[in-house]
């Protein structure tokens, strides 16, 4: 994991977003993660930082958006590729995302 990407997940952020990415080497596998930033620039960085490209496919603004991915993570341990790499379609991932996104914010007001 990029220490970036750890830094996002100890600062526990309060608002951000959570993604779905591909990428250009791999075509059924999806990165899902957390970022505070612009998740197109965030893409962007990404590729940058390593041969092919990142594609956003898809993302949402959301609260604790760390936890969500979490959350996210436990659902899809089973098709866990490596790290934030998964084996699943992207439409699974993203009513995940959207599911997910409705719970975590009423958990914390409770």
């Amino acid at each position: 994991m990029e220490d970036s990407q750890q830094q996002v997940e100890s600062a526990d952020v309060s608002l951000g977003n959570v993604y779905v990415m591909t990428h250009s080497f791999f075509s059924d596998v999806i990165r899902i993660g957390c970022t505070p930033e612009d998740t197109q620039k965030y893409a962007k960085s990404l590729s940058a930082k390593t041969p092919g490209e990142y594609t956003l496919v898809f993302s949402l603004q959301c609260n604790n958006p760390c936890k969500v991915k979490k959350r996210i993570k436990e659902h899809l341990n089973a098709q866990e590729y490596v790290n934030e790499f998964y084996q699943v379609p992207v439409q699974v991932a993203q009513r995940l995302l959207t599911r997910e996104t409705l719970i975590i914010p009423t958990l914390n007001a409770v």
